[in-house]
């Protein structure tokens, strides 16, 4: 029999995976409870608040993930801030090619949707972001290089995944490296 907590890291798994797929407006929650297997009765027990809640979570989780594979990088090439971008550049090509490039950034798909509209997304999203700037920054040597090498992953993103093609990182890996 599965830990009461289960159903909860299930339907937060599942709720990830379609914001990065399909983004926040387009995902219901019975949706996320269908695909996850997660029990109905106990959704709003682990989230009273909601989907919101679940972007909240999901957002907390997915940002200190990728900080946490930025930082490793970061110190593993420390010496080296190319290999640090060219490192990072092809492991986001790499996911992004592996989910038959569907799979968006979390924080860049729930800023899209929801930044406008809600203050604390604003400031939860914002905080996403300039962690993984002061990391890319302090790799490169650069507050404001790393800045701009954050915003450029994320258009590549975009740009890779209207194209389906690795090129957009590659592109960020030749301006950044």
């Amino acid at each position: 029999m599965p830990r009461p907590s289960s159903g909860r890291r299930r339907a937060l798994e599942t709720a990830e995976r379609l914001f990065r797929t399909q983004g926040y407006a387009a995902t219901g929650l019975t949706q996320i409870l269908q695909e996850s297997g997660a029990p109905k009765g106990s959704f709003y027990f682990y989230f009273p608040d909601g989907k919101l809640q679940v972007a909240r979570e999901v957002l907390e989780a997915y940002g200190a993930r990728v900080a946490a594979g930025m930082a490793t990088l970061a110190q593993r090439f420390a010496d080296d801030p190319g290999k640090f971008v060219t490192a990072l550049c092809a492991g986001a090509a790499r996911e992004m090619e592996n989910g038959g490039w569907g799979l968006g950034c979390a924080a860049q798909n729930l800023a899209n949707e929801l930044a406008p509209l809600d203050a604390d997304m604003v400031e939860r999203i914002g905080a996403v972001f300039e962690a993984w700037s002061e990391i890319a920054g302090r790799a490169l040597g650069n507050g404001a290089r790393g800045v701009a090498f954050v915003a450029a992953l994320e258009g590549a993103r975009t740009l890779a995944r209207a194209s389906r093609s690795r090129a957009p990182f590659d592109a960020v890996a030749q301006q950044f490296g």
